[in-house]
């Protein structure tokens, strides 16, 4: 999209005289209501490589922006980028357009023994030390994942036979202190070495960055959200293996998934039902 756009408009909500918004670029029509949310903005072209058919709408800062169709479904992903702040502007600018169901799809950091590299996990919820998700309403609030939208992405492990882990995740406001790694020239403070043991007795499965922020704005904007995770490491081995082959596997997950939540959001049309249930699959 071109970068001259002209740019009028209440200092609140900024958007071009088209209605583009000013981080992701795109406009009401751009965006279809499922959308993936990867990090990494090379992620998104391997995403797209999936569906039936994909068009590029935009790019502009760590946001890249396809829509397309898969299964007659149509579905979008754009990245945001890592951590909360701009995860936060991706995710309002998209529902701004159209978007109503999100699901973060990226990778993380296990802190569970028999969570091994290349093992997904579905994110149930999360702890929230995000940072971003603390701007938009108090820290008790809970982070937590849509169930039809677990649910579904449940079902997709399932159908395409993937190990997967289910549970709640810790979402940090970085990549090492706030992971309970060391930073710079071994820059350490003492809580940041309590972090991973307390988390992990606690059960909980991962460390990663962003989940928070799109659980708790999702939960606040009555939208619907998940998250689906790759481990890359096992912070309690001390071990880390990136593995290609478990990144496509989530990718394949978070698709499925969206083609399952559409054939359920039909069924809740059809049958006049607000949510989706087992039972309904029977009628």
């Amino acid at each position: 999209m071109a970068q001259d756009l002209k740019w009028k408009a209440k200092a609140n909500r900024p958007e071009s005289a088209d209605q583009s918004q000013y981080h992701i670029r795109c406009r009401p029509g751009d965006v279809e209501k499922y959308v993936l949310l990867p990090g990494d903005p090379e992620r998104v072209g391997q995403m797209a490589q999936l569906w039936d058919e994909k068009e590029h709408i935009a790019t502009y800062r760590e946001h890249v922006t396809y829509t397309g169709k898969v299964g007659g479904v149509g579905i979008s992903a754009c990245s945001t980028g890592a951590g909360g702040p701009s995860t936060a502007s991706a995710l309002e600018e998209l529902a701004e357009v159209g978007a109503e169901t999100f699901l973060r799809v990226g990778t993380c950091g296990a802190m569970q023994e028999d969570i091994s590299p290349g093992d997904l996990i579905i994110c149930a919820g999360a702890v929230r030390y995000d940072g971003t998700s603390d701007q938009y309403v108090d820290q008790k609030f809970p982070a937590i994942a849509n169930q039809e939208v677990v649910m579904a992405t449940i079902e997709a492990a399932e159908r395409l036979g993937v190990n997967y882990h289910v549970g709640i995740g810790y979402t940090a406001a970085s990549f090492f202190c706030g992971q309970g790694r060391p930073g710079f020239n071994n820059y350490n403070q003492s809580w940041m070495n309590t972090i991973m043991d307390d988390m992990q007795r606690a059960g909980v499965l991962n460390f990663e960055m962003e989940a928070a922020t799109v659980l708790t704005l999702s939960s606040l904007f009555n939208l619907r959200a998940g998250a689906i995770f790759t481990a890359v490491a096992n912070r309690v081995k001390d071990e880390f293996e990136y593995k290609g082959e478990g990144v496509e596997q989530s990718i394949a997950v978070a698709t499925e998934a969206i083609k399952i939540l559409s054939h359920w959001d039909e069924l809740k049309k059809a049958s006049g039902k607000p949510y989706f249930y087992p039972s309904l699959l029977n009628q």
